[in-house]
């Protein structure tokens, strides 16, 4: 239901935005509400903008993130979508291409190392890391070898690979079985394992949210940064809003509430519901700098 304007062409009331529960964070929020057009508002997509669902292939963005985004994008100096699935993936899953409003959104993939611009359709990216192909392909017979847990699976994601066991028996345990073995046959092709919510990803080093984020935070000049994530991955990304926060650039750090990963709740600055907090967040924030 949208909202309609009488025939004074009166705009309604926007909602309040909610009070961070820090000091930093109010500055965060201030500093944008203050100067909009320095502003990065950057965010996770799967948990964040997008809600979490048993196969990541039927992962879609929420059903008003889009025009959230696009009613936010063109008061902003950006807004990014950092994430670590391949930046085509999250484009084609979240319905970001060719929308009004959006033509400047950036899409940072496989944390960063993928980057897809709105106006030019185009995705760029340094070439992949061998050790990835090393692990495709031992990696089957790896989790045969190690009786791997019934119900867990691979997601092929090109420059990375993830072992998922939401569909396991035991979600859980699987995930605490599978982490050290995988840890150390990434280690042995020159990969990382990143946790996540009943997921380990075997990637690249080097590369990570907060490296992202800083890069473009940096690349732009912006004078304030929101950043809104959900799960572990979002750590490093937290840790870059707070070194940009002791080197003098305000930052608001939003947590899409989980039950699943607190640390990211007890490091946040604001706490929304899930996806359809955050969309809402967004609008309000969007509404406000109008």
């Amino acid at each position: 239901m949208g909202s309609h304007t009488d025939s004074t062409h009166s705009m309604p009331t926007p909602a309040p935005l909610p009070t961070p529960a820090t000091a930093a964070g109010r500055e965060g929020l201030d500093a944008i509400l203050a100067r909009p057009a320095g502003a990065v508002i950057a965010l996770d997509f799967d948990g964040t903008l997008a809600p979490i669902v048993p196969d990541p292939e039927q992962a879609r963005a929420h059903p008003d993130a889009v025009a959230a985004l696009a009613a936010l994008a063109p008061k902003v100096a950006s807004v990014a979508v950092v994430t670590g699935r391949p930046a085509s993936v999250a484009v084609r899953h979240g319905g970001f291409a060719g929308v009004p409003g959006l033509e400047h959104l950036i899409v940072l993939g496989h944390y960063g190392a993928e980057r897809w611009d709105a106006a030019t359709g185009e995705v760029t990216a340094p070439a992949p890391h061998p050790g990835v192909a090393s692990v495709r392909a031992e990696l089957p017979g790896f989790l045969d070898s190690i009786g791997a847990w019934r119900g867990t699976w691979i997601e092929e994601k090109g420059r990375a690979l993830a072992v998922h066991t939401r569909r396991a028996g035991d979600p859980q345990a699987a995930f605490e079985a599978l982490r050290a073995p995988l840890t150390d046959l990434a280690a042995r092709h020159g990969l990382v394992v990143e946790p996540g919510r009943m997921v380990l990803e075997l990637r690249p080093p080097g590369m990570d949210k907060g490296v992202a984020l800083l890069d473009h935070v940096h690349r732009l000049s912006a004078t304030s940064v929101l950043y809104g994530g959900d799960d572990l991955g979002d750590l490093p990304a937290f840790a870059a809003v707070d070194k940009l926060r002791s080197d003098g650039t305000p930052g608001l750090l939003v947590c899409s509430g989980s039950d699943e990963v607190t640390e990211l709740r007890d490091r946040s600055d604001l706490v929304v519901e899930g996806p359809h907090g955050l969309v809402t967040l967004l609008r309000t924030l969007a509404h406000h700098l109008a």
